[in-house]
């Protein structure tokens, strides 16, 4: 077994093989704190037939055990993967799949599997130092070590690999990936932090990373494996000769129309079928057509890079800094929260919100606990838009992916829960897709949320930078990339924020890395065309609405006393039920006795407020309460002043005259205003619909207790018997009634 450990941050980084997975092409174990991550690589012996692409796998699994934890619901077993461990899988893959040998036709599988978790450090970085430990160590290609850390900033001071509660607390989510030649990856949400400070950032970032992939060559020089031979698909050079001097004419040409993407691909694919013809006819043993369209590819790129570079021209006919054409609407959808629609060029974004309760947040059972989300944005990218026939199923790991860049990106505006209570789901359809299709979603999350009304900080927007680089002397940076220039060219950075500064940042890198003065220039050259695209969203809605759509639920907020709360639930949740289910309102309660009443019609919500007040409130002598009869007795009667409330109004106070029965003057259901006249000890209430009647408003309440001849209290059910006969005697066919016990058993506490 071997193992090597290094300082970083504020504990050890260990990684250690040999011991565990032996039979695994690399296996590794990583640890940091009580967080250990097992990563094994393994590649097939046999190229996969009948692919044209790098067949790498990366699987990233969250065992619940590793926490102590036995997954809830009625499988006892881990099912698919949640978001969490979709993000982490991109986050391992999207960093190492660079530093494979183009051309490579043997399937890679990377698998993390997380043994313990700490709930303090996150193991999706020792996933990723993990997949580039197990693959440096192995008989895989792999041109690694790869250095990776998450870079955090608390109370203005930079903190390497910060816990949960730092990074919830800090103004800076930022993971910096470097390999030998610099910078390859980066995802980064942060609270709108300045340009500047977002390059220092990666600049402190990359030194930190630099140490752990230090730790790792020391490994790999204690136990590393020969690197096997493995037989590379790629084009002839001969060929690829051949094939540029018989398409170079044809490809001046496209670039000089500066055609739109369907047209260029049709000629594209014309060109392709004559050269096939040319040097790949049908029974050739020597030249195949995959071989052929290698060739082409390799051209066409060669040939846009060229003149990006030479010419400073691109496909489009754009020069390097020049945003596509962009149109924006609101209110485009008749019946939703709010609705935007965002163009840049070929590609269009539209989307919708939903706002909701307490109750739609999102609940997440992960490793380090139970959370919840009350902002959620949802990306869908439907085959129309690329002009293409697939089957439409569940969101793969790219919509995932881009509905978490655009998520964070907007999550640094939200309002906090206290101003704005609500449940908000963001849902962006791309309906055109021809480059930055998540950074157009960044843009129409904008309108959508301005659109509802909802009172985001600032507005934000998004663009994707380029890169076409030639080395460190000879290189230029792309504004607005489109498809084709992601596909040729080096770099997809993406950068989001507000006026102030950035809130989400995302590199992808098919190069295996770049100087961290590339990125700075890229930042900078981001900020102009972000602020044009955030003029051109408040040219068509300068701030949020005032008012909420008519469609969108209202919220009520009030605070009650939590240790009421019980009360306003009641046994078994039968209160609350009841409140919903006669007011037509939804109530959420909080532990901190903050209580949520949403509800489309106004009436209902202050039905529903009005019966919570009346469970919470204090009942006050003196006042006026509705009050409607729930039974009768023959001394009295009973009524709810509010919900699982009642006061007795005794017969004597039914009316200003002389009530002989009390069924002569009401009756149950009977609904009347009432003024409480005493609130006992006990809490038991007494009240008196005589004295709320007009011109009687002014009587005096009964006192507490008052002695009247012949002893009792006169104003409590131990006062002198009055019966049902004549003048208030008993009866005279019926037996003499215990009163009092009567009453207590009948007016028990509240």
């Amino acid at each position: 077994m071997n193992r090597v450990q290094a300082r970083i941050g504020r504990d050890d980084l260990i990684i250690e093989t040999g011991k565990l997975a032996k039979q695994a092409d690399g296996a590794v174990t990583v640890q940091l704190g009580g967080t250990v991550v097992l990563v094994t690589a393994v590649a097939a012996k046999k190229p996969r037939p009948g692919i044209d692409f790098m067949p790498l796998t990366v699987e990233y699994q969250e065992k619940t055990y590793a926490a102590g934890k036995i997954p809830g619901g009625f499988f006892k077993r881990e099912g698919r993967p949640s978001a969490k461990e979709t993000l982490t899988a991109r986050l391992v893959d999207r960093p190492i799949r660079p530093l494979f040998p183009k051309g490579l036709r043997h399937e890679v599988q990377v698998i993390a599997l997380v043994l313990s978790h700490d709930g303090v450090n996150d193991p999706d970085i020792l996933a990723v130092v993990g997949a580039s430990a197990a693959l440096s160590i192995s008989d895989i290609p792999f041109t690694g070590p790869l250095g990776a850390v998450r870079v955090g900033r608390v109370n203005d001071q930079w903190v390497v690999n910060p816990t949960f509660q730092e990074v919830e607390q800090g103004t800076l989510d930022l993971v910096v990936v470097t390999s030998p030649d610099g910078v390859i990856m980066v995802e980064a949400g942060a609270k709108e932090l300045p340009e500047a400070l977002m390059v220092e950032a990666l600049r402190f970032g990359e030194q930190q990373a630099q140490a752990v992939a230090a730790l790792q060559r020391e490994l790999v020089a204690a136990c590393g494996k020969p690197k096997r031979t493995i037989p590379l698909v790629q084009a002839e050079p001969a060929l690829i000769e051949q094939v540029r001097g018989a398409a170079t004419a044809e490809l001046d040409a496209e670039m000089a129309r500066a055609s739109q993407k369907e047209g260029r691909s049709d000629a594209m694919d014309a060109l392709l079928a004559k050269l096939v013809e040319q040097f790949a006819p049908a029974g050739s043993t020597t030249t195949t057509p995959e071989q052929v369209r290698l060739a082409l590819e390799q051209v066409e790129a060669g040939h846009l890079r060229q003149a990006i570079l030479s010419k400073r021209v691109r496909a489009d006919g754009r020069d390097l800094t020049t945003l596509r054409p962009i149109t924006c609407e609101v209110g485009v959808l008749p019946r939703t929260h709010g609705s935007g629609l965002f163009s840049r060029g070929q590609t269009q974004s539209l989307a919708t919100v939903t706002l909701g309760t307490a109750s739609d947040e999102q609940r997440i059972d992960a490793l380090e606990g139970e959370t919840t989300k009350a902002f959620m944005l949802h990306y869908n990218f439907p085959p129309f838009s690329v002009g293409e026939t697939k089957p439409v199923r569940s969101p793969g790991r790219r919509e995932i992916g881009h509905g978490a860049l655009a998520e964070r990106a907007l999550a640094a505006v939200m309002p906090s829960k206290d101003q704005f209570p609500y449940t908000v789901r963001v849902v962006s359809e791309i309906l055109e897709s021809n480059g930055s299709s998540s950074m157009a979603t960044v843009c129409s999350g904008t309108l959508t949320l301005m659109d509802a009304g909802v009172p985001i900080k600032a507005p934000v927007s998004g663009v994707a930078m380029g890169l076409v680089f030639e080395g460190a002397d000879r290189y230029v940076v792309l504004t607005d990339i489109t498809g084709l220039e992601d596909h040729a060219g080096d770099m997809d950075f993406k950068v989001a924020g507000t006026a102030a500064g950035i809130t989400a940042l995302q590199l992808d890198l098919k190069l295996t890395g770049v100087p961290l003065e590339v990125l700075a220039k890229a930042i900078e050259q981001s900020r102009e065309p972000r602020q044009a695209i955030l003029q051109a969203i408040t040219a068509v809605l300068p701030s949020p609405r005032p008012e909420l759509s008519a469609f969108a639920p209202r919220i009520t907020k009030l605070m009650i006393d939590p240790e009421k709360i019980g009360t306003v639930i009641g046994p078994g949740g039968k209160m609350i039920r009841k409140i919903t289910s006669e007011s037509g309102a939804t109530v959420d309660i909080e532990d901190d006795g903050t209580v949520l009443v949403a509800s489309n019609d106004a009436a209902a919500s202050q039905k529903a407020i009005a019966m919570i007040k009346g469970l919470t409130e204090d009942v006050e002598v003196g006042r006026i309460y509705q009050a409607t009869v729930t039974r009768l007795m023959n001394f009295g009667a009973f009524c709810e002043i509010s919900p699982g409330r009642e006061g007795l109004c005794h017969v004597s106070e039914l009316d200003a005259g002389f009530v002989p029965k009390v069924e002569d003057a009401i009756k149950v259901g009977d609904t009347f205003p009432v003024k409480v006249i005493e609130v006992d000890l006990q809490g038991r209430i007494n009240v008196s619909r005589k004295q709320a009647l007009p011109g009687q408003e002014q009587a005096p309440p009964v006192p507490h207790r008052r002695e009247g001849r012949g002893g009792g209290d006169r104003s409590r059910g131990d006062r002198p018997y009055r019966g049902d006969g004549p003048h208030g005697g008993p009866p005279r066919d019926g037996p003499r009634r215990d009163f009092g016990r009567d009453r207590e058993r009948s007016h028990s506490p509240r």
